[in-house]
């Protein structure tokens, strides 16, 4: 059964960086549009950024816009996401995810949660005052 297995995460004071990676077991992820999420105790998992199959569309929620950035390495069947300038509001579960079905790359749908149907279970990221 195909798996996606994030890392990365960890404690980071304001203001550094991490690269958090989804790597995918069981089948590649080449023909499959990646996002990530994520989700801070009590809050709603709220998107990221997304990729499509061939990396050359992404997109990012627009607080992240600037110092995030969501890349892919097919060869790899890994995703990753850099993110610098990190804020302590950004404390969160982070959360890779994968939309095996559809094939078209759209902004308005690949913000959802629904658009998504197979996901990791997320690497945890600190970012410290």
């Amino acid at each position: 059964q195909e798996q996606l297995v994030e890392s990365g995460g960890g404690l980071v004071q304001a203001g550094g960086s991490l690269r958090l990676s989804c790597a995918a077991s069981g089948r590649t992820i080449s023909s499959y549009i990646m996002g990530w999420f994520r989700q801070a105790p009590g809050k709603e998992r709220e998107f990221v950024a997304a990729i499509s199959r061939t990396g050359g569309n992404t997109l990012y929620a627009d607080s992240v816009k600037g110092r995030f950035t969501i890349s892919r390495d097919n060869a790899k069947n890994t995703v990753y996401l850099q993110m610098n300038d990190l804020k302590p509001e950004e404390s969160a579960v982070y959360y890779c995810a994968a939309d095996r079905a559809t094939r078209w790359f759209s902004a308005g749908y690949h913000m959802s949660r629904n658009a998504y149907d197979r996901w990791g279970q997320g690497t945890q990221v600190t970012v410290s005052l």
